[in-house]
């Protein structure tokens, strides 16, 4: 997915895109709950508001883990200089929606669109989860897939 242009209205360039004039960049961030590399996560983020001066961080208002851990670099890095940082947190519905919210939720944020999608992804913690071998966590590795079938690049990053 490419990056959206602006549309600009002035008599130089009568309402055309205006090349090299962009809007915020999406990034959507998806991780788990026992996700801990804060410095990853800040060193990611840290070069691409460096690349686009202006982001948008999508990612899933979980209180622990990656997304919080983006949520208080994005919170931080709002006090720089030209610099940008909106944040649009989508809470899973776990009342309405039960086991199922955050699965609903993260397909919520794909639609939602981006320009890419940094998933932090740490071994499977579930008691209750059979699965063998041992696999990434459920709903950061769900998150990922929906973001690449739905044409998102998707950098993955494990522990």
């Amino acid at each position: 997915m490419q990056p959206k242009r602006v549309r600009v209205q002035d008599d130089l360039f009568h309402g055309r895109e205006r090349p090299g004039t962009m809007t915020d960049y999406r990034i959507l961030v998806t991780g788990s709950r026992d996700w801990g590399a804060r410095l990853l996560i800040a060193s990611e983020l840290d070069a691409l508001l460096s690349e686009h001066k202006t982001l948008t961080l999508v990612h899933g208002a979980c209180p622990k883990g990656a997304d919080a851990i983006a949520h208080d670099w994005a919170c931080f890095r709002r006090l720089g200089p030209g610099e940008l940082v909106i944040t649009e947190p989508h809470p899973a519905d776990w009342g309405t929606h039960g086991k199922r919210g955050g699965f609903i939720r993260n397909a919520e944020m794909v639609a939602a669109g981006a320009d890419l999608a940094l998933a932090f992804i740490a071994p499977c913690s579930s008691p209750k989860c059979a699965g063998k071998p041992a696999h990434g966590s459920h709903g950061a590795t769900q998150c990922a897939a929906l973001a690449e079938k739905a044409g998102i690049r998707v950098r993955r990053f494990t522990a």
